[in-house]
This record gives C-alpha cells, sequence and structure tokens, in this order.
C-alpha cells in the first residue's frame, strides 16, 4: 500500500529543496519526522509539513500506522518561474527569477519478517 502527499507551489528552489529530500529518503516516517526537526535549511520545513499531512492520510484514509510506514519516494520538481526585473545601473534592468517547487512524498507499509 502506497501514500501519496503532494506540495505545489513551494516558494523555494528545487535544488535547494532536493538537499533535504536526499538526507531523509528511505528512512521511517516517524525519524524523518525527528531529523526534519533539527534540520536549519528552510526547505526541512516544507518537507516536514507535507510528511505530516502524508502520514495523516495513511493513518485516516487507510488505517495504517505510523511506526510501520518508510518514505519509500521523496522528490522536489520544478514549479512555475516567476520572472520580475529590478533597476541596474545606467537605465538597465536585471531580471530576477523567482523558482518554485512542487514535493511528492509517498511512503510505504514495512512488510512484517516472519
Amino acid at each position: 500500500m502506497e501514500v501519496r502527499a503532494i506540495t505545489r507551489h513551494l516558494p523555494i528552489s528545487p535544488q535547494k529543496l532536493r538537499l533535504v529530500c536526499d538526507r531523509v529518503r528511505g528512512m521511517g516516517a516517524e525519524q524523518a519526522m525527528v531529523v526534519l526537526d533539527f534540520m536549519p535549511q528552510k526547505g526541512a520545513y516544507f518537507v516536514r509539513k507535507t510528511l505530516a499531512s502524508a502520514i495523516a492520510n495513511a493513518e485516516n484514509n487507510f488505517d495504517l500506522a505510523a511506526p510501520s510506514l518508510y518514505i519509500s519516494q521523496i522528490f522536489a520538481g520544478d514549479g512555475p518561474r516567476l520572472r520580475r526585473y529590478k533597476a541596474g545601473a545606467r537605465g538597465r534592468y536585471k531580471p530576477r527569477v523567482k523558482r518554485t517547487s512542487h514535493l511528492t512524498i509517498i511512503l510505504a507499509e514495512r512488510e512484517e519478517e516472519k
């Protein structure tokens, strides 16, 4: 059984978000929540919030227990880019690209060993 949570249009570049995703990929869901609490990166807040949503989806919609869940897939994709311009020297303008990202977390249930 797989449970999915998606957060779209996050105001952070995908490259910065992928650094946090790589750190928690494959961890147990509860262990990842603890690790994300102590990470100083801005992206850790977004990943933690999406992970909490995925755990809540698993518990409420599919009756899965949180200790048996792990992060099977986590990835950050490109969102729309906001193009802004700022005045530059000698009457020119300087382009600014504000990147956004879409975060997807897929949780799976660990199989019990017999």
